[in-house]
């Protein structure tokens, strides 16, 4: 649209072309199968998925795509189009921080469904992996990696794979990301990864894993949502995301609760805590109420109507939990000027991307003063995804 930098969908068949391709050449002959898992991007509900709370994610039409063989010798081999690098190795070698890199997304998978007793030893697997779901946006391709790979897994083993079969493969990949990947994330990405619904949002409780599809239909309110991935780095490895996490789990001990879901009086929890941790915590509890808003906002089908609760859950991501950037708040303020009804980052913050809540009328006058503004202040050159609610994980 008039010179944006617009990110066209792609439909997992075509994906799985350049997936199967590299899968022929390097490993000579057909994949078992080919798997698909899509990203996902947050509608509100950040940075509490690991506080015990309420989150509201949905899937991408941008997806991850993996060719797969099993193979006997409890050797993994993957390769990606994505880097050009390959890892092979013997799944008994994977630990914590190895294999490093995008790796670690596959090898953890299959450690984990080892340790789990889902995998029998000496199971192997040969992996090829192609990706349109943009790297460091925000927009979990790792977890779109790791559910592609373990529904692929899981298949091969002759293993269940509807809903109530698809736990045991979050957890899974969950594992991969934390203990091998070193990403201490909570299981938002992998859970909407696996139980997505077309046209709907996941209402997800961290605290029990209970799960409810709600409508989220953008054309009922001739509205649009915008992805703006701000090619800014995206990192949750480098110790800002886990100290978030510690201090969460920190206060937790202070407040005498197991999840801040269990705070029975907020204002009196955020009273007795010191800043940093009191403004840590007033955001979890704030978001956690401002989920519940858009979700019955969304029942009631008032999709215009939400955007007040996404600028409230930008202000607390960016003021009490510290966790957006220049970029995003470029993208936020342009984006609210130029027309959106709700703007906020999204993700796990320190760059990635932001979403906006628009009047279909408005979309082009948004994504222009976006890019506008990121180029007059010298920023990265933004990136504009479409979201629309998409589906799970699946064989193709």
């Amino acid at each position: 649209m008039n010179g944006a930098q617009w990110v066209t969908p792609v439909d997992a068949a075509s994906v799985a072309g350049p997936a199967e391709a590299l899968f022929r050449s390097t490993f000579g002959g057909a994949a078992d199968g080919v798997w698909t898992a899509p990203g996902r991007v947050n509608l509100i509900g950040e940075h509490v998925d690991y506080a015990g709370g309420l989150v509201l994610p949905f899937a991408l039409p941008y997806v991850t795509v993996v060719a797969v063989r099993v193979r006997g010798d409890g050797i993994l081999h993957a390769v990606s189009t994505h880097t050009g690098e390959s890892w092979r190795g013997p799944l008994d070698d994977v630990a914590p921080g190895h294999p490093a890199g995008w790796a670690a997304y596959v090898a953890g998978v299959v450690w984990a469904l080892h340790r789990s007793g889902h995998l029998t030893a000496g199971t192997g697997f040969d992996v090829a992996v192609h990706s349109t779901v943009p790297v460091g946006s925000g927009l979990s391709s790792s977890a779109a990696l790791e559910c592609a790979f373990a529904l692929a897994a899981a298949d091969l083993a002759g293993l269940p794979t509807d809903d109530a079969g698809r736990r045991p493969l979050i957890t899974a990949s969950i594992r991969a990301e934390n203990e091998i990947a070193g990403a201490s994330t909570g299981g938002m990405d992998q859970s909407v990864a696996m139980l997505a619904r077309p046209g709907h949002a996941l209402l997800l409780d961290c605290r029990d894993g209970a799960t409810r599809h709600v409508s989220l239909d953008f054309d009922s309110a001739d509205a649009r949502l915008v992805v703006i991935d701000t090619n800014a780095p995206h990192r949750l490895v480098d110790g800002k995301y886990g100290n978030r996490r510690a201090a969460i789990e920190k206060a937790c001990v202070d407040l005498g609760v197991a999840t801040l879901r269990d705070v029975a009086d907020p204002d009196a929890a955020v009273a007795g805590l010191s800043s940093p941790a009191a403004q840590r915590v007033r955001h979890v509890l704030g978001e956690i109420r401002r989920v519940r808003e858009v979700a019955d906002l969304l029942d009631r089908g008032r999709i215009a109507d939400i955007g007040d609760a996404l600028n409230r859950s930008h202000a607390s991501l960016r003021d009490d939990y510290e966790v957006s950037s220049v970029e995003l708040d470029s993208a936020v303020d342009a984006a609210l000027e130029a027309g959106a009804w709700g703007a906020r980052m999204t993700g796990g913050g320190f760059g990635g991307s932001a979403i906006a809540l628009v009047p279909a009328d408005r979309v082009d006058a948004v994504v222009e003063n976006v890019a506008r503004r990121a180029e007059t202040a010298g920023l990265p050159v933004p990136q504009f995804l479409h979201a629309e609610p998409s589906g799970s994980a699946h064989r193709l």
